[in-house]
């Protein structure tokens, strides 16, 4: 597989499990052109994990082959951590995606 075809794949595990492609995460966060993992709160990066982890499980389980096979294991995979996301969160009463980051405050113009 390209480089490319693994930015996609991550996008569409990361879609996934967030609902939010990770551009509208990095717009959620403020981010312009600041890696996104730099900026997530220790819940997303653990979600995110659990997402690639699965995907991983699935896809050597399904011998996936090609980028068509590995879509399928990437949405399944995400579909692990949305639905973990989603239970926490209703156990919780808080959201995983938050706006929460790691950006020094912006100085503002006197």
């Amino acid at each position: 597989m390209k480089e490319k075809d693994f930015a996609h794949l991550t996008n569409i595990i990361h879609k996934e499990w967030t609902g939010l492609t990770v551009k509208k995460h990095k717009d959620v966060k403020g981010l312009k052109s600041q890696n996104l993992r730099d900026h997530m709160t220790e819940a997303e990066l653990i979600f995110t994990a659990l997402a690639e982890l699965s995907t991983r499980q699935i896809a050597e389980n399904d011998n996936a082959i090609g980028i068509k096979d590995n879509v399928i294991a990437g949405k399944k995979g995400g579909s692990v951590a949305k639905n973990a996301r989603i239970e926490l969160e209703q156990k919780t009463g808080k959201n995983v995606i938050t706006n929460e980051n790691y950006l020094p405050p912006s100085k503002e113009k006197k």
